[in-house]
């Protein structure tokens, strides 16, 4: 059950960050995030009652701190994206969202099985095959220690989101989803409270923005829920596949060309996804 939810989690987060790339081509990414953001908190606000869980304050502290993260992690990782080598600086956050989880679940006594520790191997790889874009895309450009750091800060900050997550304990339900859009929401409209605030919702993209914020809320809620049917180190691995779904929409609708290493990327990560559910 816990591959299963976590799987749909990835799915979803890839599907999300598809159309949230669509909306930032014609709308500025600050105000997409800020807009799916405040439709998630919405959405989360509508559910988290009916899932039962305590609202203690605990939990939406705990929630509050992931979403700082998860919001630094989202502003730096567009930073470095902007000043680095796409096919460099997204494997390597993609790669350390996965790889810090795992290390604070091991780290934390869990002991998943010989064959799913293979399996999340297999993973941390696939990931960064199935993030590395083609060389010479329209993204590439001279790597130097500054895109380089930032996509290190994206990737730790990431992965201490599904960190925090979990620790917030599974008696609170979805309610430390709350306090993270909460949190992510104050910080994106800060940091464009002047501009992003007063546009209003990006209609150049709305349906677009809706589909990720909603999709966004959707895969935190399957993941939340395969923390409380496994364990960290596999959840938040098998979560971390996400790239693989948002690859294969932007060949299938968009007709982007996938290159070798990313062709093997989907099938190690195929086979990782059947060695961690076994």
């Amino acid at each position: 059950m816990a591959a299963l939810l976590a799987l749909s989690a990835a799915a979803a987060y890839g599907v999300g960050d598809f159309l949230g790339g669509i909306a930032a081509r014609r709308e500025p990414s600050t105000a997409v995030v800020l807009w799916s953001h405040v439709l998630g908190l919405v959405v989360l606000l509508a559910v988290a009652p009916a899932l039962g869980g305590e609202a203690s304050p605990r939990a939406l502290v705990v929630g509050g701190v992931a979403g700082l993260f998860g919001g630094a992690g989202v502003a730096l990782f567009y930073r470095c994206l902007s000043l680095g080598s796409m096919s460099v600086v997204a494997p390597i956050a993609a790669l350390l969202s996965a790889a810090v989880p795992v290390m604070a679940g091991l780290g934390s006594g869990e002991r998943p099985s010989v064959a799913a520790v293979a399996g999340i191997g297999m993973a941390l790889v696939a990931v960064t095959m199935v993030s590395r874009e083609r060389p010479g895309s329209a993204g590439e450009r001279v790597l130097r220690l500054q895109p380089l750091l930032l996509a290190v800060g994206a990737g730790v900050a990431f992965g201490l989101f599904f960190v925090a997550v979990d620790r917030a304990g599974s008696d609170a339900g979805i309610w430390p989803l709350v306090g993270a859009r909460v949190a992510s929401v104050s910080l994106f409209a800060a940091l464009g409270a002047a501009r992003v605030t007063a546009a209003g919702p990006p209609r150049a993209a709305l349906g677009a923005a809706l589909g990720c914020g909603l999709l966004d809320a959707a895969a935190n809620v399957l993941y939340v829920l395969a923390l409380s049917h496994g364990l960290l180190s596999v959840v938040a691995v098998l979560t971390a596949l996400y790239p693989a779904g948002t690859v294969m929409l932007a060949r299938y609708v968009l007709g982007e060309r996938l290159t070798g290493v990313q062709r093997t990327g989907l099938a190690v990560a195929g086979l990782a996804a059947v060695l961690i559910a076994a």
